[in-house]
């Protein structure tokens, strides 16, 4: 049976600020994503069971479309460790080092917290252990989450998953098929007022573009690899010519 889980994106920002301001953990969504929320919430088609991270932000979501999804602590936000608390433009002027190394370096920790590499490990392991006949679910994630499952569906390397971008309310079907993910990325219809009297439907937030950049992060590491492959031959070449020379 087909595994297929819409991913609803409970960011906090709307798209309107910046990223500086962001906050590291959890947090209520802007007044715009509640809005859409409430407005998608005739259009969202009847999901069976439907889940949710553990935080407030998603259990706010989860209201505001009139759902009450049972909590999967697995799919809750990475561990922002000390950064917790802290607007993303205050860790940046205050370990700038720590904060661009843990935008290159899916291993790193500066915050003490969780790297990216283990968050898309525990999402990874939990997707691929839902058992075959979950049918149809609704997920409401943190967007960390959302990437996290999206590297591994897409079977990308974790350095990846900066370059996915995972907009609020964004949904993306996972149907699974013999053992295989394939994302088709979608959008939330919300019902809105475009001008005085009128009324028309468009998208929460399209995400056709989240794998726009997956090729060039594999190109990436496969250059990486290819590096660390090169320097090791010269390093063993060196080894074995002072070898001889001793000889």
């Amino acid at each position: 049976m087909t595994v297929r889980l819409t991913l609803l994106c409970a960011a906090a920002g709307d798209g309107t600020r910046g990223t500086r301001s962001a906050v590291f953990g959890d947090g209520p969504p802007s007044e715009r994503v509640l809005r859409e929320a409430g407005a998608a919430r005739a259009a969202l088609p009847s999901y069976v069971p439907s889940l949710r991270a553990p935080s407030a932000r998603c259990a706010t979501v989860a209201a505001a479309l009139g759902l009450e999804p049972a909590v999967e602590p697995v799919l809750r936000d990475i561990d922002y460790g000390a950064w917790r608390g802290r607007t993303v433009e205050e860790v940046a002027a205050a370990d700038p080092d720590g904060f661009t190394a843990w935008l290159r370096d899916p291993d790193g920790t500066p915050h003490g917290g969780e790297s990216v590499r283990r968050l898309c490990r525990r999402t990874a392991d939990w997707l691929d252990g839902l058992p075959p006949d979950t049918g149809q679910v609704l997920v409401i994630a943190e967007a960390a989450a959302v990437r996290a499952l999206l590297v591994h569906a897409l079977s990308a390397p974790a350095r990846a998953f900066w370059r996915l971008d995972a907009p609020a309310l964004c949904t993306i079907s996972y149907p699974a098929r013999d053992g295989r993910w394939a994302v088709r990325p979608g959008r939330l219809p919300v019902y809105c007022r475009p001008g005085p009297g009128a009324w028309g439907v468009s998208g929460v937030a399209d995400v056709s573009a989240v794998v726009r950049h997956v090729g060039a992060a594999r190109a990436t590491e496969a250059r990486s690899a290819a590096r660390r492959r090169m320097v090791s031959g010269v390093r063993a070449r060196t080894d074995r010519d002072d070898v001889n020379a001793a000889g």
